[in-house]
């Protein structure tokens, strides 16, 4: 019986991840074929292996594609990053959109946007080394003897809304250009996404994922508790300042490119949970999660409400009220988060 479960556990594990990489095949391609004009699979097809197309080549390659890659690449950083959080704290909230992770990054796109008018590339650098800066605050802030995931979260929440109100001020003093700008990023966009700002989070991908990857079982087993886990080899403290680094690098390069992309961290693994049970790590059936999330919330943004909204917008109207309800469910059932 005990093989038989795992076995049928384990089928379903493969199904889900295949039917979501189907999903999201199937995204990309409806992606790249409709817009204001639409492009069959051929003329796609022959864009992508290289081939010139009249019209195709430039909406296709250089508007479509890039935004299509960057809605994918952001959306496995978010997912697998954000269940990594929520994994290691062993709570749902414990996301970097609620513990001041993309505040920090937001605040700092901000000030360099309208106080020093920087540029996209030095807007994206600066957000990535105040993602970094903000975390290693918060964690060292919420540390005593170790980090509890309940601290750690009351911790991150009390630094995202003082950024939240820098970034407020910062606003209030922009001009109207600036503003625009500004406004546009926070909200999350990939809008006139070009390839300098896809290959950057697609290196980040790369390098940091087959860490986080790499550390699934160690991170599995600390949700056992400080207690068990080093009883079981598990170097506790080892294991979450490099699955915290690593996650966070790449929610940071990810909100670099695309902007704090509401809620997709947070939703992702939750999604994942429901529709692959208890088979295993959740770290890629979130990250696919996180991918299609962001995918189908830019085709709607784009199409399917009159006008063009932000995938931001749209991953924020979906994210906001199951944040209300898992905070109505800690309270029945008296939980302390």
């Amino acid at each position: 019986m005990v093989v038989r479960g795992r076995a049928r556990r384990s089928a379903r594990r493969r199904t889900t991840i295949a039917i979501l990489l189907a999903l999201i095949v199937v995204g990309t391609a409806v992606t790249l074929m409709v817009g204001r004009t639409f492009y069959p699979p051929g003329d796609v097809i022959r864009v992508i292996l290289g081939q010139d197309v009249a019209g195709a080549s430039y909406t296709v390659g250089r508007l479509r594609l890039p935004r299509a890659v960057l809605a994918i690449a952001a959306g496995l950083s978010f997912g697998i990053a954000g269940v990594t959080f929520q994994t290691m704290l062993r709570n749902p909230l414990a996301s970097p959109d609620i513990i001041g992770i993309s505040a920090g990054a937001s605040t700092a796109a901000a000030f360099a946007i309208v106080t020093l008018g920087l540029g996209a590339t030095q807007v994206s650098i600066f957000a990535i080394v105040s993602g970094l800066v903000v975390a290693l605050v918060v964690y060292v802030l919420s540390f005593k003897d170790g980090v509890v995931g309940t601290r750690l979260i009351l911790v991150g929440i009390g630094i995202a809304a003082m950024l939240d109100s820098v970034t407020a001020y910062i606003l209030s003093r922009a001009a109207q250009w600036d503003l625009q700008e500004a406004t546009r990023w926070l909200t999350g966009s990939i809008n006139g996404t070009t390839w300098s700002a896809v290959v950057p989070v697609l290196i980040a991908l790369a390098v940091l994922s087959p860490i986080l990857l790499g550390q699934s079982r160690n991170l599995a087993v600390t949700q056992l508790g400080d207690d068990m886990a080093p009883a079981l080899g598990v170097r506790v403290g080892r294991t979450r300042l490099i699955v915290i680094v690593t996650a966070v690098g790449l929610i940071a390069f990810a909100t670099a490119a695309a902007g704090p992309i509401a809620f997709v961290a947070f939703l992702s693994g939750p999604i994942a949970a429901r529709i692959v049970g208890d088979a295993g790590s959740l770290l890629i059936p979130s990250a696919l999660v996180g991918a299609l999330l962001v995918l189908v919330a830019d085709f709607v943004g784009q199409y399917a409400l009159g006008t063009r909204y932000p995938v931001g917008i749209v991953t924020g109207v979906l994210g906001a009220p199951y944040l209300i309800y898992l905070i109505i469910r800690s309270n029945r059932v008296g939980g302390s988060l």
